[in-house]
């Protein structure tokens, strides 16, 4: 049952464009880490992708590096996973009660350096897709040029065992 605040993979599918506010009914996460934009492409269980704007105002820019701004290639990774979060939480019909977490990281290579300005696009296709955990294929683009590319693992995890324990 979808309560208004949820964006299903129907639903998703059906708009294929999805924007930031759309993104935020499907992904928990929020700034400074959310990183992407906006979605372009929407095939369910199958391909994703998407945007992300890469400004000089991004927190990491201040410390990666004074007078040399790069993305950090682990943020790059995790925009990656993001999208392809937006592609899987929709098909997940207690989203709210659930987060999709990193598993695993393989075959990540960084071929171009990522700077402000940049408009990076995201395209994610699913290898392996379970009800509770995934494998992806990702890769970032600036341009027509390569910048990142990786496989992603990730489980589907309920929200209360994915907080911290204090202790």
């Amino acid at each position: 049952m979808n309560d208004g605040r949820l964006i299903t993979g129907e639903m998703a599918e059906a708009k294929q464009v999805l924007d930031v506010v759309d993104i935020q009914k499907i992904l928990p996460h929020r700034y400074p880490l959310l990183l992407i934009d906006r979605v372009i492409e929407f095939k369910r269980k199958t391909r994703i992708v998407a945007i992300k704007n890469v400004t000089a105002n991004e927190q990491f820019f201040q410390g990666h590096f004074p007078g040399y701004p790069i993305m950090p290639g682990v943020l790059i990774v995790e925009a990656i996973a993001q999208a392809g979060g937006a592609l899987l939480l929709t098909e997940i019909p207690d989203q709210n009660e659930k987060l999709m977490v990193f598993a695993g990281i393989e075959k990540a290579k960084f071929r171009k350096p990522v700077v402000p300005g940049d408009q990076v696009r995201l395209e994610v296709d699913v290898i392996v897709w379970r009800n509770t955990a995934a494998k992806l294929q990702g890769k970032a683009f600036v341009g027509d040029k390569l910048a990142c590319e990786a496989t992603v693992s990730c489980q589907i995890v309920p929200r209360e065992k994915a907080q911290p324990q204090n202790g």
